[in-house]
């Protein structure tokens, strides 16, 4: 049971939350001047480019939801940065034609910010939290009873002032997000009804979304140029729209024009230092000092500690494109180059 210091009443759960945004398909931000969004972010699920099977699931979840009309059943998407997990949460929402109160989990530090966002939510809303796994011990709990059975159970006052509340709340479905399922709690996992892990992309999807948001930007792109943009991109969508955007600005600013061929793709990957494979320099210092070592395994600490990098940021960041390229092995004793990467790295060093 959770304990709060003080009650909470209509008033205070109405009141805006810290960092608190509500979506819907009707108050997407815009652009003031020519009242258009400022992004282009799909409606709904067919409009989502890859993950088709994902699609398909949880389409099926909704339509069975909506075909009984009650709440979707709580969903936790994981995997790395960019990869969509927030555009599901709101594609969800625009499906079950409800709302969805977004908020990341660094901003619910204490009971009352998550018991007043869940007396807040109407019925059959949806709560997006990203990065769940931040979340303290306390706020967990408070969750667990709220997500299994709509009830807050809170504790107000101290010793002989001591006084137990339970509160039902309105039914909702809580969309959660995460870099790190490790770090989740098993009773806070067990608790999702819909747990579905976002894979990287195709190269092939990325060029669709390459080429689909290259006419929103009102810039023309060869099919070679795209093909080159998604094989830079890491397999992840927010990397290929970056990408996009910074080869348009070279194309715009260094050659004067709206269309963008492979020779400009080209030039503006390599001014940016990342090659075809979507390496960056961080990459190739990681891969130069597994190389400079002998290939002898070594630990993330050790690593981080020789790059000046901080170990979590190359275990969630660097660490997994390269272990989807077979470039880099995780042993017992530590990391090290797989024969691929040597044979990278050789490549690299000829053409220095």
């Amino acid at each position: 049971m959770a304990i709060i210091s003080s009650s909470l009443n209509e008033s205070e759960s109405s009141r805006p939350q810290k960092g608190l945004r509500i979506v819907g398909s009707e108050n997407l931000p815009e652009d003031r001047e020519n009242k258009q969004p400022l992004f282009n972010r799909p409606k709904n699920l067919a409009e989502f480019i890859g993950h088709d099977e994902l699609k398909t699931s949880l389409k099926i979840a909704i339509d069975a939801s909506l075909y009984r009309k009650e709440c979707l059943e709580h969903v936790l998407f994981y995997g790395q940065p960019g990869l969509g997990k927030t555009t599901l949460a709101l594609l969800i929402a625009n499906e079950m034609n409800t709302t969805c109160k977004v908020t990341n989990a660094s901003l619910l530090e204490r009971p009352r910010d998550i018991v007043g966002l869940l007396l807040g939510l109407k019925q059959n809303e949806i709560l997006f939290i990203d990065e769940i796994h931040r979340l303290n011990k306390l706020t967990q709990e408070i969750l667990y009873s709220a997500m299994e059975d709509f009830r807050l159970d809170l504790t107000a006052g101290a010793n002989k002032g001591t006084r137990s509340r339970t509160i039902y709340i309105k039914r909702f479905t809580l969309v959660g997000a995460t870099t790190k399922l490790a770090s989740i709690s098993n009773p806070m996992r067990d608790r999702f009804g819909i747990c579905q892990k976002i894979e990287l992309y195709t190269s092939k999807d990325l060029q669709e979304i390459i080429f689909y948001y290259s006419a929103f930007l009102g810039i023309k792109i060869e099919k070679g140029a795209g093909t080159l943009l998604a094989k830079s991109s890491r397999g992840t969508p927010r990397i290929a729209l970056r990408l996009l955007k910074r080869t348009r600005d070279f194309a715009q600013v260094i050659r004067n024009t709206n269309t963008i061929s492979i020779e400009i793709v080209q030039s503006a990957l390599n001014y940016q230092k990342i090659d075809d494979k979507g390496l960056d320099q961080t990459d190739r210092k990681y891969l130069d000092f597994l190389f400079r070592n002998n290939n002898s395994p070594m630990g993330l600490e050790a690593i981080a500690a020789a790059l000046g990098e901080d170990s979590s940021m190359l275990e969630f960041v660097v660490e997994p494109y390269l272990l989807q390229l077979g470039f880099v092995l995780r042993t017992p004793r530590g990391r090290k180059l797989s024969s691929l990467g040597e044979k990278y790295f050789n490549e690299l060093q000829k053409n220095i």
